[in-house]
């Protein structure tokens, strides 16, 4: 597993952990919705994924840096080269509308650049989870032999995904004058990206701002299944731990050089 053995099956173990805390609430008869002051929801799954998965990273790793989304931001870690960049539940949305499409992200970045990434489907069970050098991996649920994920090769006939919940006008315009695009799905959360690094989609844009712990995660496995993440406006990878945790600029994650559209835009 690589020189961050420890880190990863920490990361795996508590993103289950939350996994459970999320699903208590989740199948829970009612559960309460209240709203921070950019109008994005949060539930008591949130907060309790986020308490579960940040004592145990600042327990284990009391050496790195924390960046999660249900936590004050310690100023401070952008002095440390190493930080967790954590999502405790992304897709909050669609776990209102309960159709089983979030997720717990977990990522570790070193120097701006992820260096591992953990990705977990409550409902399903599922796993993805990828090291830098060490490749992307799926695991369907605890008990199942976990397999090598790589992108799919294909240059025609394009499967794109796009956000049930964030949609924008520029995706829907590029989609429509692409003629390269044979079929588009609807996912929630970081879902969209496990689906290019596991070879079922190649195309992936997104124009509206996202924050890091959104897609931190998703771009290691991206990236390590052989696709590819960058920045939607300087066509640059991603930065992580970075002073503003909103990317303003949008991305654009796809399978090959040749699918990349850089001429809609």
């Amino acid at each position: 597993m690589g020189e961050l053995e420890e880190e990863l099956e920490t990361a795996i173990k508590v993103s289950r952990e939350a996994g459970e805390e999320i699903m208590n609430v989740y199948e829970s008869e009612d559960f309460s919705v209240n709203y921070k002051e950019d109008d994005s929801p949060l539930t008591e799954a949130d907060s309790r994924a986020n308490e579960v998965i940040v004592k145990k990273l600042q327990e284990e790793f009391p050496q790195y840096a924390i960046l999660a989304e249900e936590s004050s931001d310690d100023k401070s870690r952008l002095e440390e080269d190493w930080c967790w960049i954590v999502d405790p539940l992304d897709g909050t949305k669609e776990f209102i509308k309960r159709n089983g499409e979030f997720t717990v992200n977990i990522a570790l970045v070193y120097e701006q650049r992820p260096v591992l990434g953990v990705i977990y489907v409550p409902v399903t069970r599922e796993l993805y989870y990828a090291q830098k050098r060490e490749g992307a991996w799926y695991q369907p649920d605890e008990e199942a032999q976990q397999k090598k994920i790589t992108v799919s090769e294909r240059t025609e006939e394009l499967r794109a995904v796009k956000s049930r919940s964030h949609a924008s006008e520029e995706l829907n315009q590029l989609l429509e004058e692409t003629d390269r695009i044979a079929e588009v799905k609807e996912k929630g959360s970081s879902l969209k990206g496990c689906i290019i690094a596991q070879g079922d989609a190649e195309v992936y844009y997104r124009f509206n701002p996202i924050m890091e712990w959104d897609v931190a995660a998703m771009d290691c496995i991206v990236t390590e299944a052989g696709g590819i993440m960058r920045n939607l406006k300087t066509d640059e990878k991603m930065r992580y731990n970075r002073e503003n945790s909103v990317n303003e600029d949008g991305f654009y994650v796809v399978n090959r050089e040749e699918n990349i559209f850089k001429n809609k835009f």
